[in-house]
């Protein structure tokens, strides 16, 4: 394990099936100052508690309609200022910088709660111990978004995991895995121990829906079109970094040592 000097604020960006999930898991453990925060879970966990925002989410959700950049700055703001580090620096209620994010989480919803009128801007304070240091996962994920978690906090490390297509193709369609822990299988290089059948449970193992070329093909695609914008916003910025590598195992230590060397003690 190692110790971080100040804040590393950190994205990781990859193509589907890259192991950005891998990488977040490898470096908190390398790193135990550094946790993760993911959108997805905050607003599941908002969903549960019955908030005003988890209310109004599930209310949007229940009648298909995507979840707007707004409440998950709104979700990303509260957790930040709940664990201490962002502080306002201007108290101006209901509005935040130009993104206007309503950020008072005790007001019903109304029909526009996350647009403000008002021509002020409130500004933060952001800590840069080493212990507020964390992974956002699951946002941004576009060049806009970006620009409004700027306007928040801002990151000072994204990190692009690139491997060759035809590895991350071949990786997805041999993968295996038990649905209830999440534990992931290789059938190239990580079987079972009994074919088809968890380790620990004897279980039988699935293949994810999503495990297959077309649809693979279809969300890169999709990925490339998306995310080109947003690794120009953040390489404008001078915070962007790209690692190569065949494997989780051939990436980590690059991203351990370029880590270390950017936020070590």
């Amino acid at each position: 394990m190692a110790q971080l000097s100040r804040a590393a604020r950190v994205i990781l960006v990859g193509a589907p099936g890259v192991g950005k999930g891998t990488q977040s898991e490898r470096l908190m453990k390398q790193f135990p100052q550094l946790s993760a925060i993911s959108s997805g879970d905050l607003l599941r966990q908002n969903v549960r508690a019955r908030t005003p925002l988890g209310i109004e989410a599930e209310h949007r959700m229940k009648s298909g309609a995507l979840v707007p950049d707004t409440m998950i700055l709104r979700l990303i703001l509260n957790e930040l200022k709940t664990r201490g580090w962002l502080k306002t620096e201007m108290v101006m209620p209901y509005n935040v910088n130009s993104t206007g994010i309503n950020t008072s989480f005790d007001e019903p919803p109304v029909d526009d709660p996350f647009v403000s009128s008002a021509p002020s801007v409130q500004k933060y304070n952001y800590s840069n111990s080493p212990y507020a240091s964390f992974i956002l996962d699951g946002f941004p994920r576009t060049a806009a978004q970006a620009q409004s978690i700027d306007d928040l906090i801002p990151i000072n490390l994204v990190v692009h995991i690139d491997t060759p297509k035809e590895i991350i193709l071949d990786r997805i369609c041999n993968r295996l895995v038990h649905e209830p822990s999440g534990r992931v299988y290789n059938m190239t290089f990580n079987p079972p121990k009994v074919e088809g059948k968890d380790d620990i449970t004897g279980e039988a193992l699935t293949r994810r829906a999503d495990d297959n070329p077309d649809v693979w093909n279809a969300r890169f695609e999709s990925f490339e079109k998306v995310t080109m914008p947003l690794l120009e916003h953040y390489d404008k910025l001078g915070v962007l970094w790209a690692v190569k590598g065949n494997s989780s195992d051939e990436i980590s230590p690059k991203l351990f040592d370029e880590f270390g060397q950017r936020f070590g003690a």
